[in-house]
């Protein structure tokens, strides 16, 4: 290749540049090694990023408050041969190892029902002296002793154990319990001093703010679990006052009566149930909240049980056809089905076809609130209750009574006795037969097009008409006037009370089909 002189003397002063620039290079690292002096390198790389909060003081301060509580029982034999083999399998092979298998796995079986909606059952069923048939959590309430756990934890119990935090085991008695919540309340005996929590305001619980769970998950001892408020306020069909807080903390067996803390250290919530397909935890639990927790456990260590006003009347939710047949402008209340005849709120004027709409200037959203709301006066305690009725609201006055320990419904024996004379009527456009009542009160339903409104809504045959708006129906005429006076007033349905079973419901039936 043929270079041109200007351009070959470019190019080779260039190299002789580079040598020398190499050579200069290899000069000063040499002198860096004859000197000893460290190479300088870079810096490691690091992350300025938000760091998740530590739950180490948290668990410090509140954990000598948790104990493990272990429950034992007497229970009876169930054999007379006097064998030590008292599980229910006398009659298997005599083969050990088939019945250590079946020992080992009984009562593993669903017990939480449908959708694996369980609290968790601790017992361990045997015979003879005194055995554990229970264990879970619990947490100190005060200096001298007064513990909280779940009543499912020390039902069945005739002796119970309590192991805090350093492994010492102490004797405590049962104070009092309460099914309707799932609380109950110990007390160690022996005038120790024990490091105790307090409940939070659970008002202030928001939504995915930080949790810690701490209890005694499969007999393991103190375990912590950490987590977020999932939501607020959830009915799991446990009982007349569901209101749990929804954790993702793990909750499991042997949880249960454990405490949830706030990051200050204050007990939000008692762990009581989870959602498990499988019954270990899936990151789904609940918890009895603090106020809650805290009316009831006060009420069992003053009295040993729980005292609740009763208002003595049987409810239902109101649906949007409901609130459109009363002229309600929103879904909110509670709808009376009947009031019993010797409850308080019949006395005092509350009839069936009221809407509950505040106890005491305080808005009802539903039945389950009123319930709660209800429950949480004491047994005398007089309260406005305010009540949608024809069209209007109006109050009442109702001096409540004592709710009794069964919550068996009213009995109306009469509307159960009817037998339907030959002659039936048909309601066409309601897609209902009916004929008179035997006593002529309501009318009782033969039929039912099962392609109609009323089918649709779960109106049955046997099912006895009595009132619609309130207005007593004893024939067809009294149905037509009823569905017209609707219709004239703007109304697109109308509220049917019906009876089945000794109980009442009501039922929205749309005014253009009548």
């Amino acid at each position: 290749m043929n270079l041109a002189p200007n351009s070959y003397s470019g190019t080779r002063k260039r190299l002789l540049a580079a040598v020398a620039s190499l050579a200069l290079v290899g000069a000063v690292g040499a002198g860096a090694l004859a000197t000893g002096t460290a190479p300088v390198l870079a810096d490691a790389v690091r992350v300025e990023a938000p760091q998740v909060p530590s739950f180490a003081d948290v668990v410090e301060h509140v954990s000598p408050a948790v104990v493990s509580v272990k429950v034992k029982a007497k229970v009876q034999p169930t054999a007379d041969d006097g064998s030590d083999d008292q599980d229910g399998f006398d009659n298997l092979p005599d083969n050990p190892q088939l019945r250590r298998f079946f020992k080992q796995f009984r009562g593993f079986g669903d017990q939480g029902g449908q959708f694996g909606m369980r609290r968790f059952d601790h017992r361990n069923h045997g015979n003879g002296e005194p055995r554990p048939v229970a264990q879970g959590s619990g947490f100190f309430i005060s200096e001298d002793g007064y513990l909280v756990t779940n009543n499912h934890v020390v039902t069945e119990g005739s002796d119970f154990t309590v192991v805090t935090n350093d492994g010492k085991e102490l004797d405590a008695k049962l104070i009092g319990a309460d099914p309707r919540t799932d609380l109950a309340v110990l007390k160690v005996e022996g005038g120790n001093k024990f490091t105790y929590v307090d409940f939070a305001d659970d008002s202030k619980i928001r939504i995915g703010d930080w949790v810690v769970a701490v209890g005694n998950p499969f007999g393991l001892g103190g375990t912590v679990t950490a987590g977020i408020v999932s939501a607020r306020g959830r009915d799991i069909g446990a009982g007349p006052y569901d209101d749990f807080i929804q954790i993702d903390a793990s909750v499991n067996r042997g949880n249960s009566g454990g405490p949830t803390f706030n990051l200050n250290g204050q007990v939000i919530g008692i762990n009581t149930a989870i959602f498990s397909p499988s019954g270990g935890s899936v990151g789904i639990a609940f918890d009895i909240p603090a106020s809650t927790a805290k009316q009831v456990v006060a009420d069992l260590m003053k009295n040993g049980s729980v005292q609740r006003g009763w208002l003595g009347v049987e409810i239902q939710p109101v649906t949007k056809d409901i609130a459109e047949s009363l002229g309600l402008k929103s879904e909110k209340g509670a709808l009376v089905s009947s009031a019993q005849d010797a409850g308080p709120g019949k006395k005092a004027g509350i009839v069936a076809g009221d809407v509950i709409t505040q106890v005491d200037g305080k808005d009802v959203e539903s039945p389950k609130e009123l319930a709660r709301t209800i429950g949480g006066f004491a047994p005398g305690k007089s309260v406005d209750v305010t009540v949608w009725r024809n069209g209007k609201n109006e109050t009442v006055k109702v001096d409540l009574g004592t709710l009794p320990s069964s919550d068996k419904q009213a009995s109306n024996e009469d509307n159960n006795k009817q037998s339907a004379p030959a002659k039936a009527d048909t309601l066409a456009d309601l897609g209902l037969t009916v004929t008179k009542s035997e006593n002529g009160k309501g009318l009782v339903v033969t039929d039912v097009d099962p392609d109609s409104d009323a089918a649709d809504r779960g109106i049955q045959p046997g099912d006895v008409i009595t009132s619609i708006n309130s207005a007593e129906v004893n024939n067809t005429d009294d149905v037509s006037k009823a569905m017209a006076d609707a219709a004239k007033s703007g109304r697109k349905a109308v509220l049917m009370q019906i009876t089945r079973d000794d109980a009442n419901r009501f039922v929205a039936l749309p005014v253009g089909k009548g």
